[in-house]
């Protein structure tokens, strides 16, 4: 897909928003969310279970997919290929006064947008913790007998609460990525039009634009990392 025309020689058109190792971290961290989701259900219910079978395999498959959740997150923040990666996450532990109003307000107010907006921020953090709290409930869950009943019985209340809380967040997420293709589409290729960017993201827009101008590359072809 060629990018917009009508720009002046020399202004990108599109910027790259993320790369292929955010990429590939995102897809990773879906497919695992979903064999955990999916594997969860006949652990769950016991008529689920019944028509099923196959408890132990369904178990284990269980609880290597959540051992192995973290991962992807993990290897995008390490090394030279996790530069971008970690400077998003340096956005979302950044937190301005006017986003906070944004949120109390729910959105009703004016904002200079960043890369992601407050809501997005606020879900990114959230997965981010139930992530670790999954991990942690699952090994006292698995492993229980290294640990005191109380442990066992905290962990489980918690791991099952938070599953639910957790699936009805996806699909909230699922159900805006599908009605926003722009940003679906960033998620998939990488970039995004530049028009987008002024218009969603504003803040970032400008910081993207002005790297370009002191001479680093944004537009996805530069860095390869995009789809034609």
């Amino acid at each position: 897909m060629d990018p917009p025309s009508g720009t002046r020689p020399g202004v990108p058109t599109r910027l790259l928003r993320f790369d292929r190792v955010q990429r590939a971290a995102h897809w990773a961290n879906a497919v695992l969310f979903g064999v955990l989701l999916l594997t969860a259900i006949p652990l769950h219910f016991p008529s689920v279970e019944r028509v099923v079978g196959r408890h132990l395999l369904i178990e284990t498959i269980h609880v290597w997919a959540g051992i192995a959740w973290p991962v992807p997150l993990l290897v995008s923040l390490v090394g030279p290929w996790g530069a971008r990666m970690r400077r998003d996450v340096h956005r979302f532990n950044r937190w301005t006064r006017d986003e906070l109003d944004w949120l109390w307000h729910f959105g009703d107010v004016e904002l200079d947008k960043d890369k992601f907006n407050p809501a997005q921020k606020l879900n990114a953090v959230f997965i981010g913790g139930a992530i670790a709290v999954f991990l942690a409930t699952g090994i006292v869950m698995k492993w229980f007998g290294l640990f005191p009943v109380s442990w066992r019985t905290g962990a489980t209340f918690v791991h099952e609460t938070l599953a639910y809380v957790v699936v009805a967040v996806v699909l909230g997420h699922i159900v805006i990525a599908l009605t926003h293709r722009d940003a679906l589409r960033s998620m998939v290729r990488g970039w995004v039009t530049v028009a987008w960017a002024q218009r969603h993201a504003p803040r970032w827009a400008r910081e993207e634009l002005a790297r370009e101008g002191a001479g680093e590359q944004t537009a996805p072809s530069a860095h390869g990392a995009a789809g034609p």
